[in-house]
């Protein structure tokens, strides 16, 4: 896909989600209402997962949220609004879109991980 295209796949989705500021997200890490999604490929996993998501390979997201999928994961299936966080914001974005298009309730962090650790690097959550 060149990138024009994929741009614009990004700007559409950014246009259709909800989006949550990566300051936010230390508020939700332990309300049972939401599900940090964190949505890398395991060669983006060096540095460890956010404290409190269920990760899903990014190649691998469309089944773990699809209920007819026999790989769906059931953490994704209950309910809870999924905040989606990936490596870069605009993929962050077309996870949460592509949730939104399997039903789900999802937010996307803006600024993808780089934001997170900027807002959350020196927080941990509440035990």
């Amino acid at each position: 896909m060149d990138p024009l295209s994929s741009a614009k796949l990004v700007a559409d989705a950014r246009s259709q989600i909800e989006h949550m500021d990566a300051t936010a997200v230390y508020g939700v890490l332990t309300s049972p209402e939401y599900v940090i999604v964190d949505v890398r490929d395991s060669s983006e996993l060096e540095s460890g997962f956010i404290p409190g998501s269920v990760h899903s390979h990014r190649g691998g997201l469309e089944f773990a949220l699809d209920p007819a999928s026999a790989m769906k994961n059931e953490q994704l299936t209950s309910g809870a609004t999924l905040i989606m966080v990936c490596g870069s914001g605009g993929r962050a974005a077309l996870a949460t879109k592509l949730a939104l298009d399997f039903g789900h309730r999802a937010i996307c962090l803006d600024g993808g991980m780089k934001a997170w650790r900027a807002a959350n690097l020196d927080l941990q959550p509440p035990a």
